[in-house]
């Protein structure tokens, strides 16, 4: 059985005062952990805050369920790149998982298909659980090419760290038409490309495949979350927006259970 992940990407918000109050909100609604399914059923639950404000998330998260990453990361370990951040940095933050190919990183900051397939080899290297970012724009998906685009983003990856790279990483699924747009994908729609890319990976590994975890990232919010992740091959959500209101992404968390 896949363990249920939700992740909170706050992107470029936040601030001292915020983030203590956001946390302090989703640790205390957190509860018992107990699940009368079962613990392996209790869903993972990571944030990506700021770099800025990493030590800060670190101090405040130490000893709580609520793991943390990094919203990006350098493909080199180190040298003259200034305004980067490498894996090891990370690392030294407590950071559990890392971003990689998010939706606004390819489009906005220039993001290839081989560099982010460079930064998946970087961070699995590290140690790091990648949650590798995977989508289409709304062109793409009108011109009917959804599993074109998807599949070549799988295959950068697949190409630099192979199969055996998915073992410890996370897809998330983000239809780049649904993202700060108030649209979302139908749970049909989602769960139709949660399945593709599952199927496509299953073809070099099934192991591999059955176990990994594959969120939506589409505007999950507390309305759509329950039907979403009810879904077969749906694992849980990547969260923008809804992450930086507590009782909302604790409503998103239990919908994932």
């Amino acid at each position: 059985m896949r363990t249920p992940l939700v992740a909170g990407n706050w992107k470029m918000h936040g601030s001292l005062t915020s983030i203590q109050e956001l946390l302090g909100g989703i640790i205390g609604g957190l509860g018992d952990p107990g699940n009368e399914n079962g613990p392996e059923t209790v869903p993972e639950i990571v944030v990506f805050p700021p770099f800025p404000y990493l030590q800060n998330v670190s101090e405040l998260l130490a000893g709580t369920r609520v793991s943390w990453g990094g919203q990006d990361l350098s493909e080199y370990p180190s040298g003259a790149h200034t305004g980067e951040v490498a894996a090891g940095m990370l690392k030294d933050f407590g950071c559990s998982h890392v971003l990689v190919g998010h939706s606004e990183r390819r489009a906005l900051y220039g993001d290839t298909d081989a560099r982010v397939a460079a930064k998946f080899q970087a961070a699995v290297g590290a140690g790091l659980i990648p949650v590798l970012c995977v989508g289409e724009t709304l062109t793409e998906r009108e011109q009917g090419i959804t599993e074109d685009v998807v599949g070549r983003q799988l295959d950068a990856v697949l190409d630099v760290a192979g199969i055996e790279g998915f073992g410890r990483a996370v897809v998330a699924y983000e239809p780049v038409w649904a993202i700060g747009t108030g649209l979302t994908a139908t749970p049909e729609q989602a769960q139709a490309v949660h399945a593709w890319i599952r199927g496509k990976l299953e073809a070099t590994d099934a192991t591999i495949a059955s176990c990994l975890r594959v969120l939506y990232g589409g505007s999950v919010n507390a309305s759509n979350a329950a039907e979403l992740f009810s879904m077969t091959d749906i694992d849980g959500g990547l969260v923008g927006g809804a992450s930086l209101q507590a009782e909302e992404f604790l409503e998103i968390y239990e919908a994932a259970a």
